[in-house]
């Protein structure tokens, strides 16, 4: 474990300040149990951003515990459009990251977001911060403010 170093994990590092600090490990924490392992916590306390893209072209960003897995008709009605799994080259136009570094915060274009409900279980939650080996650790709390966004019912 290290501070941040990468082009990523720095630009995210920027964007979050001094009150949050990007860890990057030599190792990958590039899935929910990789990530886990590495700093040591329970694979639900990972939270993970899956982009999705809506019907009309919008990205859609679920920040989901690394526990879940995203029930995707339920996303489609918060938001009220139909949505399907983004590829990673919709993923990297949009968020600025490759799949598996994609931090909940700093995309290229502003996502409609939802926080999966779940992560409020936890008072300190992991998140990818800009690249595939990068996390920083938040609250649930945290999370809200810095994305905006709402906790809701998202897993399957």
């Amino acid at each position: 474990m290290k501070p941040a170093s990468s082009e990523g994990a720095l630009r995210i590092q920027a964007l979050l300040g001094e009150a949050f600090r990007v860890l990057e490990f030599d190792d990958s924490t590039h899935s929910s149990a990789e990530a886990a392992s590495a700093v040591g916590c329970e694979v639900a306390q990972i939270a993970k951003s899956m982009l999705f893209r809506a019907a009309d072209g919008q990205p859609v960003l679920v920040v989901a515990s690394g526990a879940n897995r995203v029930d995707d008709r339920k996303v489609a009605v918060l938001l009220g459009r139909k949505i399907k799994r983004a590829d990673p080259d919709f993923v990297l136009l949009h968020t600025g990251f490759a799949v598996g570094g994609v931090p909940p915060v700093g995309h290229a274009t502003r996502p409609a977001t939802f926080l999966d409900q779940d992560l409020r279980a936890h008072q300190t939650i992991w998140a990818a911060a800009g690249s595939p080996n990068a996390v920083f650790a938040l609250t649930p709390e945290d999370l809200a403010r810095l994305t905006g966004a709402a906790f809701a019912d998202v897993a399957k």
